[in-house]
């Protein structure tokens, strides 16, 4: 059985294995943060790649979570009862918030995938989120796969299952 695809079945009933490592935008390849940066460091990162969300990990490279522009926001204005709260923010409180303390650990809008995911997995994981987290059997991050490297696999995929004719028209 090869890895990179192997096609079972008919042509309705298509089951198309994919080696999903072959979309992986590894590790040294995406910008990530450590659940120590402070909250300063995270949003400087994220503005500098230009990112809404992105991947926290641990300092042994476990996946945790995500956190996006959005955290940061209800995490500076949780407390409904302290509105002046929000306007005393100053750079220090932003150097002395980590990231553990602005991820909520345990609810993951973002979870992982392990490698061995299929692509069908991947597509219904895209349709909420920009890109999915994959980790190793160890639960070690080893990476993303972008929706949109996604969304092209299945547009190619399409094209190519159409007759020619029609294939031809679509592009």
């Amino acid at each position: 059985m090869s890895l990179r695809s192997k096609v079972a079945g008919s042509q309705k009933g298509m089951v198309v294995f994919m080696n999903i490592a072959y979309f992986l935008r590894t590790k040294s390849e995406v910008a990530y943060l450590y659940e120590d940066f402070t909250l300063r460091q995270a949003l400087e990162k994220m503005r500098y790649h230009g990112y809404t969300a992105i991947p926290v990990l641990t300092r042994k490279n476990k996946y945790i979570g995500t956190i996006s522009e959005g955290n940061f926001l209800w995490y500076l204005i949780e407390d409904e009862e302290d509105q002046e709260a929000l306007y005393k923010i100053n750079m220090q409180s932003i150097e002395n918030t980590m990231i553990r303390d602005v991820i909520k650990i345990g609810i993951d809008k973002n979870p992982p995938v392990r490698i061995t995911a299929t692509m069908e997995e991947l597509l219904s994981r895209a349709l909420d989120q920009n890109f999915i987290p994959v980790i190793d059997d160890r639960d070690y991050f080893i990476g993303i796969i972008t929706r949109r490297d996604i969304i092209k696999y299945f547009n190619n995929s399409d094209r190519a299952n159409l007759p020619e004719p029609i294939a031809a028209s679509k592009r």
